[in-house]
């Protein structure tokens, strides 16, 4: 799923478990006094070649920044950047419902009047993985720095020297205007980085698999949510419901149970993801394959190995099926009422 929107989809049950909470109290001292940041240095990160290749990759088949940062064409498969628009946001709650809010992902190409031109390194870096805007509010978690807190400080040094080598884009944007209590309750949601975060271990497959798919945040879209937060025990077993240009769909199971991909070897997978199809069934657009398919073969193959040490989950999803109940995640999707609680027996 793309980003914002798996993120937006996330942040929108969040707040339905923060309204249920039922007061600022319970969201922290921030959501009165404003969110805890620290102050910007001046700090201006070294431009090199090396630098903006890691950052290109990490921005255009990682992470997946454009998927918000960017209008797409939602009528095509691939669902591509509109031209000449790449890094010029969109206001994001055009494209997905029930968000708190107008919420807008900014222009981040480096156009001084309605762009990131006159932004300091320092906060991109901080809104990256810290939460906090260049004007010193709090992102809505739509913002996926939970995920991007554990970027190495070299790969966030990328990704900037990167967003400024963007061509700049003149696209005035409305600003962000969240609802109440929304708009106070984030407050409580950013943290500053207790120190510098250093490069990953990468060199076994399996962690290098996990830093990518928490990098991607697969797990967003692909783990079935209870009031906004993952159902336990469900990791990756699918069932996330997603709408929007793309259609009503359901995320799948991911797992090694027969009720998930359990006959997907590594060529197929990397097939798909490489593609947009299984065999001849076609992925929904919006599983971001379109930017996932700009990894390496190590990449994605590192993924799927990381994804194979997963518990298997029973769980049935099948978006080709009528959408039933489904008592597990209490959502509508294919195959739902094979789904059943697993009862603890109280003696």
């Amino acid at each position: 799923m793309t980003r914002c929107c798996r993120n937006g989809l996330l942040a929108a049950g969040g707040l339905a478990l923060i309204l249920l909470g039922g007061t600022v109290l319970a969201a922290g001292t921030g959501a009165v006094f404003g969110p805890h940041a620290r102050a910007l240095t001046n700090r201006r990160f070294q431009r090199t070649p090396q630098r903006q290749a890691r950052g290109r990759y990490l921005v255009e088949a990682v992470a997946g920044c454009m998927d918000c940062h960017a209008p797409h064409d939602w009528n095509r498969q691939d669902a591509p950047i509109l031209p000449g628009m790449e890094g010029a946001g969109q206001e994001i709650s055009a494209v997905v419902r029930g968000l708190p809010g107008r919420i807008v992902a900014p222009n981040l190409t480096p156009d001084p009047e309605t762009g990131a031109g006159w932004w300091s390194d320092d906060a991109l870096a901080r809104a990256i993985r810290e939460g906090i805007g260049h004007d010193g509010r709090a992102l809505f978690p739509m913002m996926p720095y939970g995920h991007l807190r554990s970027l190495p400080d070299e790969d966030v040094a990328s990704i900037v020297v990167y967003l400024r080598s963007l061509p700049p884009v003149r696209n005035l944007l409305p600003q962000t205007q969240l609802a109440f209590p929304v708009k106070y309750l984030i407050r409580s949601v950013p943290q500053p980085l207790p120190g510098p975060v250093p490069q990953a271990d990468v060199t076994d497959p399996v962690q290098r698999g996990a830093f990518l798919v928490n990098a991607a945040g697969c797990a967003d879209c692909h783990t079935p949510p209870k009031m906004g937060h993952p159902i336990p025990g469900m990791d990756f077993s699918g069932g996330r419901v997603l709408e929007g240009p793309w259609g009503r769909v359901a995320s799948a199971n991911l797992t090694q149970d027969p009720s998930g991909i359990p006959y997907y070897d590594e060529n197929m997978f990397v097939q798909a993801l490489r593609t947009g199809y299984v065999g001849a069934r076609q992925l929904s657009q919006i599983m971001p394959w379109a930017t996932f398919r700009n990894m390496t073969d190590g990449d994605l193959r590192a993924i799927y190995v990381y994804l194979k040490t997963m518990p298997p989950v029973k769980h049935s999803v099948d978006n080709t099926e009528p959408s039933t109940y489904c008592p597990i995640d209490k959502s509508w999707h294919g195959l739902g009422e094979r789904n059943h609680m697993k009862l603890t027996r109280v003696e």
